[in-house]
C-alpha cells in the first residue's frame, strides 16, 4: 500500500494529501450510500447513483484518499486501500467455517462503503446478551457491542474508527452449525450494492454453547410493524413510511430477488418514522433441508398469496400481495385474521376471495390500491416500481397540501378521530385477544386441493 510520504511527490495535491484524514470531503447525503458498476441500476427518485468509473464525480462527492491519492468510493472510504488492509488481516481471524470465511473476506475486499462489509465477531465481544423473541427458524437476542462496527479508516492514527457502544440484535439460526452455502448467499443480500431500506448487517458470530451461527444486525428498538400499530403516527407519515418500504422492495426486485417471507414481523422500526426490511428470503431453515423433502411452502399464512398456498413458485407478484396485506394492517391498525385459526379452512377461504377488512377511515384511493395489490390474479397486481411511483406522488401531494389524496386523507382523519373517541376497551390494539391458533411466525405449510383463486368483493 502506498504511504502518505510516498505521495508527497505527486505535485499539486501534495499539501492536501499530507492532511491525512482531513482530506475527505463530506458528501451530499443523496450520494452517501450508493456506488455501482451497473448502468441500468434502478434507484428511487430521491436517491442518486455514482458509477465507479466516474472518477470526476467520485472526487467531487467523496474527495481524495489521503493514502493513494485516488477518489473515494464512499464517505471517508477508499475501497482499494481498505481491501489491502482487510486482506493483510485475514490471517488473524477465522470463523472455523470455510464458506463463512470466504463470504466475509469477499465482502471486505469489495466494500465500497462501511455498510457493505461484514466482520467475523467473536461472541465474547458482546455484553448483556438477552433473549428477545423467536421466529420460525431462529431466536433473537439483544446485546451490547462496546467495540462497535467499523466506520472508516483513521489515516492520521492508522486504525479503524468505530461506532462504539452499539446495541445490536443477534439472530441465532436454528441447526446452523452445518450452515449451507445457499443460505450464506442470502446473507449477501444485506450488503448488496443495489439494496436500500434493508436492515444493516454487521457480521456473523457463533453461540459458544449451541454452536449455532448468529447474524449480527442493527437493533431496532421499536420492534416490528405489528408492535407499532398502536403508536400515534399521522397519516402522511404512514404514507412516507410505506413509500420507503416499497422503495426497499423495488431494490430487492430490481436486483433479481424475491423476498419470499414478506410480512409485518419482517418490517422493523428503528423509531416510529424509520422502517427497514429484514429477513431477505430467509424463511427457510439455515441448513440444507430441502423443500422437496418436506412438501409444502414456508411462510406466514395471512400474508401468503393464494397461488403460493396452492404450491406455485414465489414471484415478485407474491411479494406485492404480501405488501397489500401489510399496507392494510398498518393503516387499519388491525392484525389480519387475528381472531380465527390459521389452518386449511383459512387457506380455502383466501383462495375463494377472503381478504382482511379495509377500515372505513381508509381513503378510497388507498383502498383501491390495496385491492389491486391483493388481487387473486398475479398479473393484475402493480409492480413494485408502480407502487413507488404512486406512493411518491401521494407523498408530494400531501406535502403540497393539494390533490385528491390530500382531500381524502383530511376527510378520513375526521372519521378516525370519531372512531378513536368511541373505541371500546376490547377493540384497543393492546387488548385484542389473538386466537391461540393464529400463528404469525414462518412455518412449513402444506395444503392440498385448494380451489382456483378468485376475487370476491362481497365475500363478507
Amino acid at each position: 500500500m502506498k504511504t502518505i510520504k510516498k505521495l508527497l511527490s505527486k505535485g499539486d495535491d501534495s499539501d492536501s494529501i499530507a492532511e491525512g484524514k482531513n482530506l475527505w470531503k463530506s458528501p451530499n447525503i443523496n450520494f452517501q450510500y450508493h456506488i455501482s458498476d451497473k448502468s441500468d441500476v434502478v434507484h428511487n427518485t430521491d436517491r442518486q447513483v455514482i458509477y465507479k468509473d466516474d472518477l470526476k464525480k467520485r472526487k467531487e462527492i467523496y474527495g481524495i484518499c489521503g493514502e493513494c491519492g485516488e477518489p473515494g468510493t464512499g464517505r471517508n472510504w477508499c475501497q482499494p486501500c481498505n481491501a489491502e488492509r482487510f486482506k493483510e488481516n485475514f490471517i488473524n481471524w477465522t470463523s472455523g467455517n470455510k464458506d463463512i470465511d470466504e463470504l466475509i473476506q469477499q465482502s471486505q475486499l469489495n466494500a465500497v462503503y462501511y455498510t457493505k462489509c461484514l466482520e467475523w465477531i467473536p461472541f465474547e465481544k458482546f455484553e448483556n446478551v438477552a433473549y428477545a423473541t423467536k421466529g420460525g427458524f431462529s431466536k433473537i437476542y439483544s446485546a451490547d457491542w462496546p467495540e462497535g462496527y467499523i466506520h472508516y479508516w483513521d489515516i492520521e492514527n492508522q486504525k479503524w474508527d468505530r461506532f462504539q457502544d452499539t446495541k445490536v440484535a443477534l439472530k441465532s439460526l436454528n441447526n446452523s452449525s452445518e450452515i449451507s452455502t445457499e443460505f450464506l448467499n442470502e446473507i449477501k443480500s444485506y450488503i448488496s450494492d443495489e439494496l436500500s431500506y434493508v436492515i444493516p448487517c454487521f457480521g456473523i458470530t457463533q453461540d459458544p454453547n449451541t454452536k449455532d451461527y448468529m447474524i449480527v444486525l442493527f437493533y431496532c428498538q421499536e420492534g416490528n410493524l405489528r408492535n407499532c400499530l398502536n403508536k400515534s403516527v399521522e397519516f402522511h407519515s404512514k404514507i412516507e413510511i410505506l413509500n420507503n418500504i416499497t422503495s426497499g422492495l423495488l431494490h430487492i426486485h430490481s436486483a433479481g430477488k424475491v423476498h419470499k417471507d414478506f410480512h409485518s414481523g419482517n418490517i422493523l422500526f428503528a423509531n416510529i418514522y424509520n422502517a427497514f426490511i429484514s429477513d431477505l428470503g430467509m424463511c427457510q431453515p439455515a441448513n440444507n433441508e430441502k423443500q422437496s423433502i418436506k412438501k409444502g411452502v414456508y411462510g406466514v399464512l395471512p400474508y401468503m398469496a393464494p397461488e403460493i398456498l396452492r404450491g406455485n413458485q414465489y414471484t415478485k407478484a407474491a411479494d406485492i400481495y404480501s405488501f397489500g396485506i401489510i399496507m392494510n394492517e398498518y393503516l387499519s391498525e388491525e392484525i389480519p385474521y387475528y381472531d380465527i385459526p390459521h389452518d386449511n379452512d383459512l387457506a380455502i377461504k383466501i383462495c375463494r376471495g377472503l381478504r382482511p377488512k379495509i377500515s372505513d377511515d381508509t381513503p378510497k384511493l388507498i383502498a383501491d390500491l390495496i385491492n389491486k395489490c391483493w388481487d387473486a390474479k398475479p398479473e393484475n397486481r402493480p409492480t413494485s416500481k408502480k407502487l413507488c411511483q404512486i406512493l411518491e406522488g401521494w407523498r408530494e401531494q400531501i406535502l403540497d397540501r393539494k390533490g385528491e389524496i390530500y382531500s381524502q386523507i383530511k376527510d378520513c382523519e375526521k372519521i378516525k378521530e370519531t372512531k378513536s373517541e368511541n373505541r371500546s376497551i376490547d377493540k384497543d390494539p393492546e387488548n385484542i385477544q389473538i386466537n391461540p391458533q393464529a400463528i404469525y411466525t414462518s412455518r412449513l405449510l402444506t395444503f392440498e386441493d385448494l380451489p382456483e383463486p378468485v376475487n370476491a368483493i362481497d365475500f363478507y
